[in-house]
């Protein structure tokens, strides 16, 4: 069976995007089929698209798909036919500690991904959507949503009453606030936008700070915890940001590493990680138990996405030219 599907060529670039099609294969032991309706862009998927980490051979993108199954192989017994499912990043990596090095398992970069009409794959590619959830809204949990609940809530042991401080209005940085707000801490948000600040302080957020109008904004930080630093930091930013996120933490604080949208490398002194004595954790997504236990909490909670634009597939170039304008707030999709 032939489905409609979007390849990246070798090198990438939005030049270098087609419109094809893939053979679909029958469902085999342990593997399930499912119609994918939606998937959701990541800085990750614009750096394969774009050409920035473009693929060496042609490639399906998109590491975020979501669906229902219409078909389950022989001895699969988590799934149904027509259960709401979403995908994970890491197939293989499904519960404790990290054991994947890179992105050669990653849907949309080492393997082919969700940008296609349907695919059959291991059941353990898969969790349970959650409930009452659109499959859009259910695409936004793979990669964006995953990152920032094992940010806080498993590298970080967030409690309640603890500060968290946030870059930007991306997915990450939204779900970041979310999942603060649910857990009971208080929230410093920054960017360059006062328009987006103002969206942020809707949703709950509890200081805000233009980096733009406040470079310095690391002591801003401190000044409004009464000198003390926040304890955890989900630095999205980089090698341009990480020197205030260090300045903004407190003694023995929590840094996330998570985002690299300032560069790869750069000038960093670290005497504010040594004096502080900071934890900088690295986190690349996480597990399917993350993924299971966040859907878990969304479930208790009620908590909904927020979604700047619908895409259809055949414009995803589209998308990722309006992920590129940095004018959207919250997570782009493609309806497929």
């Amino acid at each position: 069976m032939s489905i409609k599907t979007i390849y990246v060529q070798p090198g990438g670039g939005f030049d270098q995007v087609i419109l094809g099609k893939s053979e679909l294969l029958a469902p085999k032991a342990g593997e399930i089929t499912v119609r994918i309706r939606a998937s959701s862009l990541n800085y990750h998927d614009y750096a394969v698209v774009s050409g920035a980490w473009g693929p060496t051979t042609p490639r399906i993108p998109m590491s975020d798909g979501a669906g229902e199954v219409t078909a389950v192989g022989e001895g699969v017994t988590e799934f149904a036919v027509g259960d709401h499912v979403v995908s994970t990043f890491f197939p293989t990596w499904l519960d404790g500690e990290p054991i994947v090095d890179g992105f050669s398992t990653v849907p949309g970069d080492g393997v082919d991904g969700f940008a296609r009409e349907q695919v059959t794959l291991p059941a353990t590619s898969f969790t349970h959507a959650p409930k009452g959830y659109s499959h859009a809204e259910a695409a936004t949990l793979t990669t964006a949503g995953v990152t920032a609940w094992r940010a806080l809530m498993n590298n970080g042991n967030l409690k309640a009453g603890e500060t968290v401080l946030i870059q930007g209005t991306g997915g990450v940085s939204i779900f970041a606030l979310q999942f603060a707000k649910m857990a009971g801490a208080t929230v410093i948000a920054t960017s360059s936008s006062d328009e987006k600040l103002a969206r942020l302080a809707a949703m709950g957020a509890d200081h805000l700070i233009n980096y733009k109008k406040d470079p310095a904004w690391g002591e801003t930080v401190r000044n409004l915890t009464a000198g003390r630093g926040v304890d955890h930091v989900v630095e999205v930013g980089g090698p341009a940001t990480l020197e205030q996120s260090m300045i903004a933490s407190r003694i023995g604080g929590h840094i996330a590493l998570i985002g690299i949208l300032t560069g790869l490398a750069g000038s960093l002194s670290v005497v504010s990680a040594l004096i502080r004595q900071i934890r900088l954790q690295g986190v690349l997504v996480g597990s399917r138990r993350h993924q299971m236990e966040m859907i878990r909490a969304i479930d208790a909670n009620g908590m909904r996405p927020v979604i700047d634009r619908h895409f259809p597939l055949e414009e995803i170039v589209a998308a990722f030219q309006h992920q590129e304008s940095n004018k959207h707030f919250g997570k782009i999709c493609l309806d497929i």
